[in-house]
């Protein structure tokens, strides 16, 4: 039965309901003893007795819990209060990106600004071994001061040392339930993904490079009526092209291509090589930069190291030549 205003959850009140999801239904409530409003979700009564939804509640808080970034949902409290469990977050004030796209589809300075926020967030997620698996617009919230958060780590994994998911067994390390079902959200899922093979970090960067394809197009980069037609289409598909007409220069093209390669050894290598790219063409000025390019697919620290040198080299020279610089750029402070 849900909550209602008054009704009391370990030491916080409940003021109101603000949504509900798969993983649980979320509340406003008060924490008395610090006096600030949170975000409360309690799993269902309904859910409580199932093991893997128990589990995945459970790996969210962990998750989150162990990261301390701007860029990700702060997890304060988890607890059970009458045998359902609990988790307390920061309350955020805005909309998630996927309620901010059913508006429209972002103009490019606000997409890359956002592009940013969250390649440097999940940077600092696999920074802790730590990956999100299941990037979408819906798990990706903008707040109404212009900062983006990243949510719901209940299908995230740690790695092991050798960079794969760390899990309990193999069927749980190809991302399968003991159901068969894949875990993940169709359309964004890597390649390997949906084929129920072990992923790493760059699992990751292929859902970001489909959700920058759908911030800046306005359309999914994988469509599709069932589960089935969007995991075939990450398959075998390639998403059109961003028509110049719609603002997208080849630059920043050239970075969602990237992300969406079908191989993850063509991918970016990490997300803080990812988030230097885009970074590189904020500063910069996106519109007028055709002779910024990206390096090729680098796996090992010194190609790397040479191929974001190849990067600043060429944003240095675009900067000496006066092209495209954007003059007066400032912190966003609106989700508009």
């Amino acid at each position: 039965m849900p909550l209602s205003a008054g009704d009391r959850v370990g030491p916080y009140q409940i003021l109101a309901a603000i949504g509900a999801g798969g993983m649980g239904e979320v509340y406003r409530a008060r924490d008395e003893r610090l006096g600030r409003d949170v975000a409360l979700k309690v799993l269902p009564p309904a859910f409580q007795g199932d093991a893997e939804r128990l589990r995945r509640f459970t790996d969210e808080a962990r998750a989150a819990g162990a990261l301390s970034h701007p860029g990700i949902l702060a997890v304060h409290d988890i607890g059970i209060d009458g045998g359902a469990p609990f988790i307390v977050t920061e309350l955020l004030e805005g909309q998630t990106l996927r309620e901010r796209l059913l508006e429209s589809r972002l103009p490019l300075k606000k997409a890359m600004d956002i592009a940013v926020q969250i390649a440097q967030a999940l940077a600092a997620a696999h920074d802790k071994n730590i990956v999100h698996r299941d990037l979408k617009p819906e798990n990706l919230f903008v707040c109404d001061d212009g900062r983006v958060k990243i949510l719901d780590f209940g299908l995230a994994k740690a790695l092991t040392p050798d960079g794969e998911v760390a899990t309990a067994s193999t069927m749980a390390a190809a991302n399968v339930t003991a159901s068969g079902a894949v875990l993940g959200t169709s359309g964004y899922m890597a390649p390997e993904q949906v084929r129920g093979e072990v992923v790493d970090r760059r699992a990751d960067l292929f859902a970001f490079g489909a959700v920058l394809y759908e911030m800046l197009s306005g359309r999914p980069a994988f469509p599709g009526a069932t589960h089935v037609e969007r995991g075939y289409a990450v398959l075998k598909d390639e998403p059109p092209p961003l028509p110049p007409g719609e603002g997208v220069p080849s630059t920043v093209e050239a970075i969602v291509r990237r992300c969406l390669e079908k191989r993850p050894s063509d991918r970016f290598q990490s997300a803080r090589d990812l988030a230097f790219s885009l970074q590189a063409l904020s500063t910069l000025g996106t519109a007028s930069q055709p002779s910024l390019h990206l390096p090729a697919p680098a796996t090992s620290p010194r190609a790397r190291a040479v191929a974001l040198a190849i990067v600043v080299g060429t944003a240095a020279a675009v900067a000496a030549a006066g092209v495209g610089f954007l003059a007066g750029r400032g912190k966003t402070t609106s989700a508009a």
